[in-house]
């Protein structure tokens, strides 16, 4: 673990080396200043996966607080709904 916290002025040092070492090991790198964490290294890969999990979280809490406020849509809703919103869909993703 002490491997993947690095100081800021070693790490701008040996930038090429630590990213080197930081992609061989896969986790994330633990930049501080001041002996505080001041940012992380992360790959796209991981940055993506988080990003999709919060606008995937942030997605169900919405539908929860709608549903908790009563706004919701009955059985025959539904369809019509979903054909307003995605409508198109499949042709964009042919170009």
């Amino acid at each position: 673990m002490a491997e993947d916290i690095v100081p800021i002025g070693e790490f701008k040092a040996h930038l090429s080396e630590r990213i080197r070492e930081w992609r061989a090991r896969r986790r994330p790198l633990v930049v501080t200043q001041n002996g505080k964490a001041t940012a992380v290294v992360l790959s796209p890969e991981a940055f993506h996966r988080l990003t999709h999990q919060a606008r995937f979280v942030a997605a169900v809490e919405k539908g929860l607080d709608q549903a908790d406020a009563g706004e919701v849509l009955g059985r025959e809703q539904v369809p019509r709904a979903l054909e307003g919103r995605f409508r198109g869909a499949h042709r964009r993703k042919r170009k």
